[in-house]
């Protein structure tokens, strides 16, 4: 054997720690001398910035918390706000008109004139929420809904925007949303994963959207699913590996431990390797994810009762009614951050009627079911619920009878979490195109379902590369007018 070889492996057997090695070790075992010293340099901040080495240990509010929890509903392709919560009389009145202001940056450039909602509105609930009749199941819901009508962004392209509701910017690679609340409070149950996104788009960002960029591994998201399979598929095995293949529980810890002593040992002579230690805990969470997630994925225990109010009983929303079902169970175990994802289908250039109504008929009755549920389970007082698209879409005719892509001025809603029930907050100009009062950007969304979890935006930082990163970057301001 060559003797060098020989030297290194001895080398590598005794793993001493970084501040017994001497400096040509350290110039030895990096293979690629000098580098070394620059890799140690980076490594040593990034640990710098870790806190305390577990990022997933439970932690405690900066102040008291309105929400423990959050589920999105992520609408993917933009549905439209003039045709759901922001009604428009001027559009009635001017219906096939020109557009009577200068038309800002747009996706497509087969637009024509005015086009007032094929939908109509009506005042909702004691609240009196004007909702339109696209929603008929989400409008028994009223007097818990609050909703923003002066959304803003600026993507004009779906990648943009999912990049920027999802990480604060589409400029560059950035720590995910649910990623930075998971590293501010950490998880309360250490047998699930504190961020799960099921049926997430590959599309438009893709994984991106639920990565943890910088921030350590351990807050990264877990899908469950993709977007392109079917809910059978996804029961069969829900998170990959998540199933025994052959081995009893027994034989799987002592195989798990070889690897971890293997691993730990490595990680002596690496001091500070963020991605080994990421790898470690993730071993160690698959396999105690196998003993509840399973029970957890598995719905059939649910009474047929419960079943019916998420629409399983039914093929039209029997897909999006298993993702609210499941965002409630895992809300019960204490998931920090859930996502459910309905795409790619509300990106109507065209035929805005039928598509729309297809759409609103696979999701209307599994969330007005899931806001239901939460809120007879004493859930929803303490759980942030999140609708919303990647943006909205155009005041004016794209190909006769479709909308564009629209940011300047779009709604979501939020309910629970401490939020106001019954509310409308925000207002377009008369065309629903622009966001004119109480203007809520996405740096501000940020701040605020932050702060109803009893995060400071600006204190939630993380160090690296030489500065210390926020969500919200250096913008973002709490929007507390929404706050119960």
């Amino acid at each position: 054997m060559d003797p060098r070889k020989l030297e290194l492996c001895n080398f590598i057997q005794k793993a001493p720690g970084i501040s017994q090695m001497s400096r040509r070790a350290i110039l030895r075992a990096a293979g690629c001398g000098t580098g070394m010293l620059g890799l140690q340099s980076l490594l040593a901040e990034n640990a710098l910035a870790a806190d305390g080495g577990d990022a997933l240990a439970p932690k405690s509010p900066m102040f008291p918390a309105r929400a423990k929890r959050v589920i999105f509903l992520f609408m993917h392709g933009g549905p439209s706000s003039i045709d759901t919560f922001d009604p428009k009389p001027y559009l009635d009145a001017n219906d096939g008109k020109p557009l009577p202001i200068k038309q800002p940056l747009s996706f497509s450039n087969k637009t024509g004139g005015l086009m007032k909602s094929p939908w109509t509105f009506k005042n909702c609930g004691q609240s009196g929420l004007p909702i339109s009749n696209l929603l008929p199941n989400i409008r028994e819901c009223a007097d818990d809904l609050c909703v923003v009508r002066s959304m803003v962004g600026e993507g004009v392209d779906h990648g943009a925007a999912l990049l920027q509701t999802f990480t604060g910017t589409f400029t560059f690679t950035r720590p995910s949303f649910g990623s930075w609340v998971l590293y501010g409070l950490g998880s309360e149950n250490r047998n699930l994963p504190g961020y799960i996104t099921i049926k997430p788009a590959l599309s438009h960002g893709g994984s991106k959207n639920w990565a943890s960029g910088f921030l350590p591994g351990s807050v990264a998201g877990t899908a469950i699913g993709h977007a392109g399979m079917q809910v059978n598929e996804i029961q069969k095995e829900p998170i990959e590996y998540l199933v025994s293949q052959g081995l009893s529980r027994e034989q799987q810890r002592y195989e798990l431990d070889m690897i971890q002593a293997i691993n730990r040992k490595h990680q002596e002579l690496w001091k500070m390797d963020d991605e080994l230690e990421t790898r470690i805990q993730s071993f160690e969470m698959a396999f105690r994810m196998q003993a509840e997630a399973s029970k957890v994925f598995d719905v059939s225990g649910e009474s047929e009762a419960t079943k019916k109010l998420y629409g399983l009983d039914d093929p039209k929303t029997a897909d999006f009614g298993w993702q609210c079902l499941l965002a409630r169970r895992l809300a019960e175990k204490d998931v920090r951050f859930i996502q459910c994802t309905h795409s790619y289908k509300w990106d109507q250039h065209s035929d805005l009627f039928n598509k729309h109504n297809e759409n609103a008929a696979e999701v209307d009755k599994p969330i007005a079911g899931l806001l239901k549920d939460l809120k007879a389970r004493g859930l929803l007082k303490d759980t942030l619920v999140v609708w919303s698209g990647e943006f909205g879409r155009t005041p004016i005719s794209e190909s006769g009878n479709g909308r564009d892509h629209n940011p300047y001025g779009y709604s979501l809603f939020m309910a629970g979490g401490g939020t106001k029930p019954g509310f409308a907050y925000g207002a377009t100009d008369e065309l629903g195109y622009h966001a004119e009062k109480n203007r809520m950007h996405i740096h501000d969304f940020h701040a605020t379902v932050l702060a109803l979890m009893g995060l400071d935006h600006l204190k939630l930082t993380y160090r690296y590369s030489g500065r210390d990163f926020r969500l919200t970057d250096t913008a973002g301001e709490v929007h507390n007018g929404i706050f119960a």
